[in-house]
């Protein structure tokens, strides 16, 4: 009788240690997934401040979205292109001006005008002149410019965007 109480006793235990370790599993499992939940969410909010500042709006510390002001930065000098003989096209003129966020933006691209001509002169030399006599061709130089544009902004500040680039004057002969 006694061995049987025994048993009983030791498989009422072996019940209480399985229903503590059932608990303690049990909570674990919830303290990870609000773990997991509250980072998900946090990560969300950081998104959206970046998405609002990438649509033009600056972000501040409390979360409120503020408008970036908009500004252009006009090239000082044309940029001046020979093509090579042969082409349709033998010189270029072209003054451009550019739309960016900030004046911080400006004063980054005034500081690095002469890699951002160098840069310009390279790429627009590298074009067909005949083929910048078209819309598409003109639109495409534009594309490539921004792009060009941008990464030099990048590479020398680590941050900044051009948002358009205008031809103020463009003359082929």
């Amino acid at each position: 009788m006694a061995e049987l109480e025994e048993l009983e006793q030791e498989s009422e235990e072996k019940k209480k240690a399985l229903k503590k370790l059932i608990i303690i599993v049990a909570a674990a499992v919830l303290l990870l997934a609000g773990g997991v939940g509250a980072t998900y969410f946090l990560m969300k909010g950081d998104s959206s401040k970046k998405e609002k500042a990438h649509q033009g709006e600056q972000v501040e510390e409390d979360g409120s979205a503020v408008p970036v002001e908009k500004l252009y930065f006009e090239i000082s000098k044309p940029l001046v292109v020979d093509f090579p003989k042969g082409s349709a096209v033998q010189h270029g003129r072209i003054t451009i001006s550019m739309l960016v966020e900030g004046a911080e933006t400006v004063e980054i691209l005034r500081r690095n005008e002469p890699m951002i001509r160098n840069n310009l002169l390279m790429l627009v030399g590298a074009q067909d002149g005949g083929v910048l006599n078209t819309r598409e061709g003109k639109e495409a130089l534009r594309k490539a410019m921004i792009d060009d544009v941008t990464a030099v902004l990048i590479k020398m500040a680590g941050k900044g965007q051009v948002d358009e680039i205008f031809f103020t004057s463009f003359i082929m002969q």
